[in-house]
């Protein structure tokens, strides 16, 4: 792919996303939504590999199947009420229809079957921007709605989503498929506290987009596509390999990492609103998710040569780490300190 029609695609994925987090009526933000899926397509499909066709197809059939019901539910909106405004969406039944747009479209669960084929037939950089750009206008459009939704019918799909999300991971040895699995454990985590603290969703998505982007760029730096090429990285870049290791636990949320902050909160959050429960579960059941990242971490650092595998190991190359990763891992790593001053902020 040329560099200008790179340009264009990127440029219009940035617009699509600025459309739908700063619009007010309902038309925009689906404008919003329809500008990035047709500017992800084509960097979805750029390889011209049969598998990476065949994900830009469902990508395409799912998202259009979902903002025609983010279409249908602001019409059903407003020939109820008699309002395109995004914040007045007041009638249940439009409610609903969104929730499951929305769900489509983020890809939690039931509506999850799309996201590990498509990240699978996706390059890792493009499926970085699926996992954490293309999530942001959804979150927005729950964010700028939270008030009017359903919280127990988001509860259990957020539930299910944890459930799921960690189940179907323990056996995948493709790494985007791990990490597809991963991302829909983690918008469980975002989507059951929407209803009652929005801010922590976004604390949650923004946090998250910062370890995910960590992680694939490293994954990207070093080649890496499934779990028997990760055993053999270790000989390549052993430092930044040591510091995946970390990385990889802090998505799973394990202190005193960057990643706690956010379930901690959550959970914290749960019990004030009497859901101890609710949070009990949903914390054993990012248990499942603990495995496969500690899986990840075992094949990337413990695993150390010499190992049966049938990859030819790497030699070692003093080739610089990118600036831009060393950033993101130690940021993914060390902010767990400042969270007083998060806690302040909210």
């Amino acid at each position: 792919m040329n560099p200008q029609a790179k340009l264009v695609f990127i440029s219009s994925l940035l617009l699509g996303t600025t459309i739908t987090i700063s619009s007010n009526h309902w038309i925009m933000a689906w404008t919003g939504l329809e500008i990035n899926t047709l500017a992800i397509l084509p960097l979805i499909s750029k390889s011209h590999h049969p598998r990476a066709i065949e994900a830009a197809t469902k990508y395409f059939l799912v998202q259009a199947t979902a903002s025609a019901l983010v279409l249908f539910s602001s019409m059903t909106n407003a020939w109820c009420t008699g309002q395109w405004d995004i914040t007045q969406l007041t009638h249940p039944t439009s409610s609903l229809i969104l929730t499951s747009a929305i769900a489509i479209k983020l890809g939690l669960v039931p509506f999850h079957f799309w996201f590990p084929e498509v990240l699978q037939g996706s390059p890792l950089t493009t499926g970085l921007l699926l996992s954490t750009v293309m999530k942001l206008p959804p979150i927005a459009l729950l964010f700028m709605t939270s008030p009017s939704l359903n919280s127990t019918l988001l509860t259990t799909m957020a539930i299910l989503s944890a459930a799921l999300g960690g189940w179907m991971g323990l056996n995948q040895t493709q790494v985007r498929k791990i990490l597809a699995f991963s991302s829909i454990s983690h918008l469980g985590w975002m989507s059951i506290i929407i209803t009652y603290n929005p801010k922590l969703t976004l604390l949650n998505f923004y946090l998250y987009s910062l370890m995910t982007a960590a992680v694939f760029l490293t994954l990207n730096s070093t080649k890496v596509l499934k779990l028997s090429t990760l055993l053999t990285t270790w000989a390549k870049t052993p430092s930044l390999n040591a510091v995946l290791l970390l990385t990889l636990l802090s998505l799973a949320g394990l202190p005193p990492l960057t990643g706690f902050l956010p379930k901690w909160m959550i959970i914290q959050e749960l019990t004030k609103q009497d859901m101890t429960p609710t949070a009990t579960i949903i914390s054993l059941l990012s248990l499942l998710g603990l495995f496969f990242y500690l899986r990840l971490a075992y094949c990337a650092t413990i695993t150390l040569p010499p190992h049966t595998t049938n990859h030819m190991k790497q030699w070692h190359v003093n080739k610089p780490t990118n600036i831009l990763i060393a950033i993101l891992t130690t940021m993914s790593i060390a902010l767990l300190p400042i969270s007083p001053m998060i806690l302040a902020n909210i």
